[in-house]
């Protein structure tokens, strides 16, 4: 998105992306119950279109907003998220997507009359980049609400069984972590956030991580064995977590006449042992890991296993390469984790670690914390917030937008969350 053609487009298939992810919903099936993960899908077509106007518009050339006497209800920072609910509060369908499209024709109008400043296509990717995140999250809604799958999404023909690829060597040595600034090396790969800067170099020790995703055959041997039961396997906070949710197996988990079945969106089908599996918890990765005498990576190991950037070679931003590839990932809310855990060796990274992008984020041991030196960038608050209380996870998920992502992106969830596309994989202790 470096040019303005580009940025143009990019803009336009969003706009276009986000009615899609409306059509089919009903009045009643868009007026979504309350539900601590998940906002009512009209809001955040509204709160989308708010962070185009505050932060583009507005920042860049003053004014005021569409609708000020609306500006409230869409910001997230004014309206509580329990009261995202009230009613009678916001527009009705036809008026949000009214305002959302002029708010996006007037971003287009701006970028197309206008010098596209450093600070100016900053914020614009900044802006179609936050409508991605929220692009996410009305699929997670999808799925928390058993709702069909996205628009696009395809049911791949059953899996075959690809056989368990067991444990990679991570060489150690001194790697390169995060996006540093200013350098040569970084010339072409365009937009980063704060979290991932300045970028260090730190020496890693040798270790051992699985090749793969931990998949739904691994972790029902735990479910099985009595590992939810069990308390040694269990944290305090853990065990905090388990009992408040009476969790006895992954939320989405069900077992029938002695089968097991994964609810998948609006469909119960039979768990694939071969698959990811996902909708886990913190606690539940922690457990699972004491179960087997394993860990999880630290959030370092997991770059260095990702991308394999030590001091000396040419950096990298995906496993395979400098340039995302969707074909070699499953991301884009197109096969949404339904296929092996084993499978897209093409997208393997330098080690032989297969799907460390796309198919589910990864918990990692790690606090989400500041890289030393941080800064903040324009937009104040894409970390802050999250400092000190959220576990790191990387790698995106099947329902992340290909274009977000690349090897030294750092997302961050409470450990409790489970109703996003989250798992794991494990190291050698």
């Amino acid at each position: 998105m470096n040019d303005y053609a580009t940025l143009l487009k990019t803009l336009n298939e969003t706009h276009d992306l986000v009615l899609s992810m409306l059509e089919g919903l009903t009045d009643e099936q868009l007026n979504v119950p309350c539900v601590p993960g998940i906002n009512p899908p009209l809001w955040e077509v509204g709160h989308a279109a708010f962070f185009y106007e505050r932060f583009v518009l507005q920042w860049l050339d003053g004014g005021t907003t569409y609708n000020p006497a609306m500006d409230e209800i869409w910001d997230s920072f004014e309206l509580a998220h329990e009261d995202r609910w009230l009613p009678g509060l916001f527009p009705d369908q036809q008026e949000t997507l009214t305002y959302f499209s002029e708010v996006y024709r007037r971003v287009a109008a701006r970028i197309q009359a206008k010098p596209l400043t450093d600070q100016a296509h900053y914020l614009v990717k900044y802006a179609i980049f936050h409508q991605h995140m929220h692009l996410e999250s009305m699929t997670w809604c999808r799925q928390t609400l058993a709702y069909s799958p996205p628009p696009g999404a395809v049911m791949p023909a059953q899996a075959t069984h690809h056989g368990k690829l067991g444990d990679v060597q991570v060489p150690g040595g001194v790697y390169r972590f995060g996006m540093p600034a200013n350098s040569p090396d970084f010339a072409t790969t365009g937009f980063s956030f704060d979290n991932e800067k300045p970028g260090f170099s730190r020496e890693i020790a040798p270790f051992s991580v699985s090749a793969t995703l931990v998949s739904n055959a691994e972790f029902l041997d735990f479910v099985l064995a009595g590992g939810y039961q069990n308390d040694l396997f269990w944290s305090m906070g853990g065990l905090r977590w388990r009992d408040r949710n009476k969790a006895r197996n992954p939320a989405y988990w069900r077992q029938v006449d002695g089968q097991w079945q994964e609810k998948h969106f609006d469909r119960w089908l039979p768990l694939q042992p071969e698959f990811a599996v996902r909708h886990v918890s913190f606690w539940e990765a922690q457990a699972y890991c004491k179960f087997a005498g394993r860990r999880l990576p630290t959030e370092l190991e997991w770059e260095a296993a990702a991308l394999g950037n030590l001091e000396g070679r040419p950096f990298r931003l995906f496993p395979w390469g400098n340039t995302m590839d969707s074909n070699q990932v499953d991301m884009d809310r197109k096969q949404l984790g339904r296929l092996p855990v084993s499978a897209l060796p093409e997208g393997a990274s330098p080690w032989g670690c297969r799907q460390m992008i796309g198919t589910v984020w990864e918990w990692t041991a790690d606090q989400f914390m500041p890289y030393d030196g941080f800064c903040m960038d324009m937009y104040p608050f894409m970390s802050t917030l999250q400092f000190g209380d959220h576990k790191v996870v990387r790698g995106g998920s099947c329902a992340t937008s290909s274009l977000l992502i690349r090897g030294t992106y750092r997302q961050a969830y409470l450990p409790d969350r489970n109703d996003v596309f989250v798992g794991f994989r494990t190291c050698a202790i």
